[in-house]
């Protein structure tokens, strides 16, 4: 039977295959992100292309590559770069990675993404601890039957993004001498940049940052009860807020500025993330 499941589980087998390491957390670096891969230990790199089944990165900044190391001691799954719908993939399609991270056995997932900024005590460069999001792209990855192996019908979101997790990155960035914020990630569809009354819009309704990732991630997740830490690189503040106009260009360019600080957060994190997942 050619399901999701039975895909994810042969793509799964094809990673695991590559490496002796079997990972506990799985990360997914967003645009001009994706470096910290490239600094993992006892590294199998495969591309998207070589995964059965598995969909391939068409983005500026995403790599469109699964790396299996250690980061430290911790066995990591780390996707340089993920899918957006604005590619023309499907919600399903967008998840699917997240399906074969649950058929490898991982239990803990970092997702990161580039952001704008509605926050305005957010600033070009901050990192934003996610605590909720607002799904605004018109889909779920949920929609079709319910495959009961990967979970329930109907998954409940409360703590879609889990707090201890963002209590230890607190901690940790504090230890670090860095500054985390936390705010409400909406997702939209894309490719075009909000227009400023679209961002006056989702300031409104609680909106502190905007993307076009996340989400679809974030449900198959919790559907299969992988906790969830959220990290956003505020890349540009959204349209409206300052008077130029925006590019991906300067979502790369930010990226490679905080590219040190987030990577020393993320080290920080996981080890301790890692005794969670363990426990």
């Amino acid at each position: 039977m050619d399901d999701q499941f039975t895909r994810a589980e042969t793509a799964a087998q094809s990673v695991l295959r590559r490496t002796p390491l079997r990972p506990e957390i799985g990360l997914v670096l967003g645009s001009g992100l994706g470096g910290f891969a490239d600094s993992l230990s006892e590294a199998a790199r495969m591309s998207y292309a070589e995964i059965p089944a598995f969909p391939r990165s068409t983005a500026i900044g995403h790599a469109g590559q699964m790396v299996i190391g250690k980061a430290g001691d911790v066995p990591v799954a780390v996707m340089q770069g993920r899918v957006h719908l604005y590619e023309g993939y499907s919600a399903q399609e967008v998840a699917f990675p997240m399906r074969v991270f649950g058929r490898m056995g991982i239990r803990a997932v970092v997702l990161t993404n580039a952001a704008g900024g509605i926050n305005l005590n957010y600033q070009q460069g901050a990192l934003v601890l996610i605590r909720d999001h607002i799904n605004l792209q018109g889909s779920n990855p949920l929609t079709g039957p319910n495959d009961d192996r990967f979970g329930v019908r109907f998954p409940d979101m409360t703590q879609a993004y889990a707090r201890p997790y963002r209590k230890l990155a607190r901690e940790e960035a504090g230890k670090l001498g860095m500054t985390l914020h936390e705010g409400v990630y909406a997702a939209l569809l894309g490719p075009s940049y909000e227009t400023p009354a679209e961002i006056a819009y989702l300031r409104t309704i609680g909106a502190d940052l905007v993307g076009m990732s996340t989400a679809f991630e974030v449900i198959a997740a919790r559907h299969m009860g992988i906790k969830v830490l959220a990290i956003s690189c505020v890349t540009n503040m959204a349209a409206g807020i300052v008077d130029q106009p925006l590019s991906h260009q300067e979502v790369m360019e930010t990226g490679e500025r905080v590219k040190t600080s987030f990577e020393a957060l993320l080290r920080a994190v996981l080890p301790r993330m890692q005794n969670d997942a363990g426990s």
